[in-house]
């Protein structure tokens, strides 16, 4: 079953083509990536297993344009994977938020849509991308099912206490306010992965999962289940990340809005945009830089490369005390898959939980799938690649089934 998975964004458009042909097969035929869709000029890369890339600068003024564009790609005589657009029978989509009213994924009908437009205050950059996508395949490919697979649903079962806030009761009850977490995709594909790799059970196992990337989040899984997990009513709280603060008191935030004589818009885009690392750095945000700088003995990079190494350890010993201990840590993500060093400086000191990196086998791990904790580990630690993509289409394979 050939399906298009879409990730839209405010201003981009991710696809795949995928061919799922039953529960463990599956074979990836196209990926690519719209960019700048709204702006003065927008980018467009396509890649089609077994032919050359495909890169061009293009207008895209809509989504729906931008959709157009990639269904025309997947259809071309040069750099097409498909004959016509009836190979594809149906498309998944990464929706951002499910609040507490969609707790798996769901095939879409009018129902469903007016109940993501509901929750667009949760998402408000990223909803009405979500909604555009599916709105736009609605109209280009009528004939083909549409499936939504939220970011927060794999959080669905954190227990009271762990996303509840401190706050009058009110705003949970009535505005709804609390911890939902994200990447939750990722998470739940990640975490039985890991178990897989490790010889362990899922449902009898407790997992720390790391999704380390610009946008960065920790859960703890236990026997299968998210029980807690870093980011919360948004996408800014827990790590720091590349443009977000992550925890952070709140009164230090007022102080400076109060300060600069700043509104909601501006204090919104300082916590999100100018912070994290990109504000510890004054603009490096990318961690293979931040690394070159701390080996070269630049005291910023080295002081922004600690913080974010320290924030990730003070997290999973949280996670561990929160689980009552821990059989696997695990590293997904583009930093927590490629960066090494990231995780070799996270993992130090943790022996005490148990938890022994092999520093020459990480090294060695850079990008791939492998256990990177010495033989005598009673922890293992893990670099595990994620593949949400994948999740996204096997969800929509088995609802379209």
């Amino acid at each position: 079953m050939k399906i298009l998975v879409l990730n839209c964004g405010s201003s981009s458009i991710k696809y795949q083509l995928i061919d799922i042909i039953n529960d463990n097969e599956s074979k990836l035929l196209a990926k690519g990536l719209c960019e700048r869709v709204g702006l003065d000029m927008s980018e467009f890369t396509h890649k089609p297993q077994g032919k050359e890339k495909h890169y061009e600068k293009i207008p895209i003024p809509t989504h729906k344009d931008g959709i157009a564009i990639v269904l025309k790609a997947l259809t071309d005589e040069k750099m097409g994977v498909i004959s016509s657009l009836n190979e594809i029978q149906a498309c998944g989509h990464r929706v951002a938020h499910g609040g507490e009213i969609f707790t798996k994924s769901v095939l879409i009908n009018e129902e469903v849509k007016q109940h993501i437009k509901s929750l667009e205050p949760l998402a408000p950059l990223h909803t009405p991308a979500n909604l555009a996508g599916i709105e736009a395949m609605e109209h280009l490919l009528p004939s083909a099912p549409q499936v939504a697979v939220f970011d927060t649903a794999f959080h669905h079962t954190m227990p009271t206490r762990a996303y509840l806030y401190g706050l009058p009761i009110k705003y949970y009850e009535k505005d709804r306010i609390r911890r939902y977490g994200f990447h939750g995709t990722s998470h739940r594909y990640v975490a039985p992965k890991a178990a897989k790799m490790a010889g362990m059970d899922i449902n009898n196992s407790k997992i720390i999962s790391c999704h380390l990337g610009s946008g960065a989040s920790i859960a703890a899984v236990l026997n299968g289940k998210s029980i807690d997990t870093s980011m919360g009513f948004t996408t800014v709280e827990g790590l720091v990340m590349g443009s977000r603060c992550g925890d952070i008191d709140v009164g230090a935030v007022l102080y400076i809005g109060e300060k600069e004589g700043w509104g909601y818009k501006e204090l919104n885009k300082f916590i999100t945009k100018d912070c994290g690392l990109n504000g510890l750095t004054e603009g490096v945000t990318d961690m293979r830089d931040i690394m070159a700088g701390k080996r070269e003995g630049n005291q910023r990079l080295s002081d922004a490369f600690d913080v974010f190494a320290y924030r990730v350890k003070k997290y999973i010993g949280a996670y561990a005390a929160a689980m009552g201990g821990v059989d696997i840590i695990l590293f997904t993500g583009g930093i927590g898959e490629n960066a090494w060093w990231q995780r070799e400086a996270i993992s130090e000191g943790l022996e005490f939980l148990g938890a022994k990196i092999d520093k020459k086998v990480n090294e060695e791990m850079a990008g791939k799938d492998g256990i990177i904790s010495t033989t005598d580990s009673k922890v293992k630690l893990l670099s595990v690649t994620t593949d949400e993509e994948y999740v996204i289409a096997k969800d929509t394979f088995d609802l379209c089934n």
